[in-house]
């Protein structure tokens, strides 16, 4: 039974650092006068996790192709150039699965 306090710790301990990580990132952003909403814009990975696209690979394809509009990346040098994706869905249209 001693493990389940040692586990509760251990998960508080966890999101106690997840919560400073994410006030630091917030912090960071906004004195460089960037504010991004997280819950807005996400990874590639992340965007391929919700919109249910199977590879990384075809997100980074929309985004030279354009068909990810450019003002919905960002590039955020300061965290190795990691690209954020307005968490929106980009469906196919007729013209884009032509090219």
């Amino acid at each position: 039974m001693k493990a389940m306090p040692d586990l509760a710790q251990e998960i508080e301990r966890l999101l106690a650092g997840a919560d400073a990580a994410i006030k630091e990132a917030t912090n960071y952003l906004i004195s460089q006068g960037e504010v991004v909403d997280l819950a807005e814009w996400v990874t590639i990975k992340e965007y391929c996790h919700r919109f249910q696209v199977k590879n990384v690979e075809t997100v980074v394809n929309w985004i030279n192709r354009g068909i990810i509009p450019a003002e919905n990346v960002r590039t955020i040098e300061e965290f190795n150039n990691t690209r954020l994706i307005k968490a929106v869905p980009f469906k196919k249209t007729a013209a884009t699965l032509r090219s």
